[in-house]
């Protein structure tokens, strides 16, 4: 088993493993202890109450943060003709149809995320094996499947995260950087929750909301106060 790094155990021991922290004392805390030497991301961890056994109990859905996430994000987009020059317009990074499904088939992973427009499915459909691994295949629920490409590119780069729990019912995703400022972070995480809370699924039953989480890329975790974390949702 690896050693833990002297930074990392430096900053492990500033947290109280015992303690739960308002999110405004875990941001804080996250922040001054991401000592890398890069702008580290900060991401959020979810365990939900759910039965991921059963399908109708997944959780999965997308959130426009307000603040961003910091992440310069490399969009690709399926399209042809005048919705492929709509998406050249909202700044996608790369635009077209089966030459770009030809590269990716190649290896070619120059991305971050895909969008198509409905009549591209059949040649993005293609793709399931190299792209859903990497939770990048297209999806209606996500709005990466649309006719309104201009919209979609906007959004993505604007800070849209996708999120969907694993299969023990934890969802983890990004809330901005370290170098963001606490209040920034904090409606982050709040717009990000307020989604997730949003998501309930019918099926799901007593405590939804377990436990909540926050870390930098290379920072420890550290405990959130679930009942401060509920007086904060909208």
């Amino acid at each position: 088993m690896p050693h833990a790094s002297r930074r990392f155990t430096t900053a492990r021991a500033q947290v109280d493993p015992q303690t739960k922290y308002t999110l405004e004392e875990g941001i804080g805390l996250v922040k001054k202890l991401a000592t890398a030497k890069f702008d580290e991301t900060v991401e959020m961890a979810v365990k939900l109450g759910i039965d991921p056994k059963f399908s109708d109990q997944a959780v999965r859905g997308t959130c426009v943060l307000p603040f961003g996430t910091g992440k310069v994000v490399r969009v690709l987009v399926f399209a042809r003709g005048d919705k492929a020059e709509e998406a050249r317009r909202a700044g996608a990074d790369h635009v077209g149809d089966d030459d770009l499904a030809e590269n990716i088939q190649k290896g070619w992973m120059d991305f971050d995320v895909v969008i198509a427009t409905p009549d591209m499915m059949k040649v993005v459909g293609k793709l399931g094996r190299v792209l859903g691994p990497r939770g990048l295949m297209p999806n209606p629920k996500t709005g990466t499947v649309t006719n309104d490409v201009a919209a979609a590119v906007a959004e993505s780069k604007g800070g849209k995260i996708a999120f969907r729990t694993d299969k023990a019912g934890n969802i983890n995703a990004p809330i901005g950087k370290a170098s963001f400022e606490q209040k920034a972070l904090e409606e982050n995480a709040v717009a990000f929750l307020d989604k997730v809370m949003q998501l309930r699924p019918s099926a799901a039953k007593g405590r939804y909301l377990l436990t909540v989480a926050v870390a930098s890329t290379m920072g420890p975790g550290v405990h959130l106060d679930v009942n401060d974390v509920r007086t904060r949702l909208h």
